[in-house]
């Protein structure tokens, strides 16, 4: 997690190029480029897994994921087994993402995600949630760039925060910027809104 411009994108997006994952996001077998943007960090970075640790990747990038849908009904892959029975540009974004999340992400995999709340309501965060937990507990590795105190709080996951100085610090649930700022936004909405409005 990260204040916007922080680089956390920039991170996981990074990890994704080094471990071999199409910068616009996919499986490692997606070789598309709409617009090359990436970073040069990716073939900066040095990654260690296990060997036959994964049984399957992705690559979910929020700002990119209409891309991706476009993709997936080029290959003409199979949408009733991977997406819900259905093409993700046949769904909402919102739809789409959690169809992804259950139907495509399986045990024992990596999985990378930048934002992925971005196409989530609030109870769509909710069920992101308990399926990232669920794939977590059968062996799935998961690193998340997020602002959602929701997705912030997966049992057991580890939250680095990255600082306005670029370096990570391991942070606690209830220390995280995000929780705190809506925590305190929610105690009082009004005061929160006048004082905001009051400095503007």
């Amino acid at each position: 997690m990260g204040e916007n411009g922080s680089g956390k994108s920039t991170l996981v997006e990074a990890i994704a190029v080094a471990a071999g994952f199409n910068a616009e996001g996919g499986s490692r077998s997606f070789t598309f480029s709409t617009r090359s943007s990436e970073s040069s960090l990716g073939g900066a970075l040095r990654i260690g897994r296990a060997p036959g640790r994964e049984r399957s990747s992705f690559f979910l990038r929020a700002e990119s994921y209409y891309n991706v849908a476009t993709e997936i009904e080029n290959l003409g892959l199979h949408v009733e087994e991977a997406y819900g029975g259905v093409s993700p540009h046949e769904r909402s974004h919102g739809q789409s993402f959690l169809d992804l999340l259950t139907h495509r992400f399986r045990p024992r995999g990596l999985y990378l995600l930048d934002e992925p709340e971005a196409a989530l309501s609030t109870q769509g965060c909710l069920a992101a949630l308990t399926r990232m937990y669920d794939l977590a507990q059968q062996g799935s590795q998961l690193i998340v760039a997020t602002h959602s105190p929701i997705l912030l709080a997966v049992p057991g996951a580890r939250i680095l925060e990255i600082g306005d100085d670029g370096g990570l610090r391991t942070v606690a649930y209830d220390d995280a910027l995000p929780v705190h700022t809506v925590r305190r936004f929610l105690a009082d909405p009004g005061r929160t809104v006048r004082a905001l409005l009051d400095d503007g």
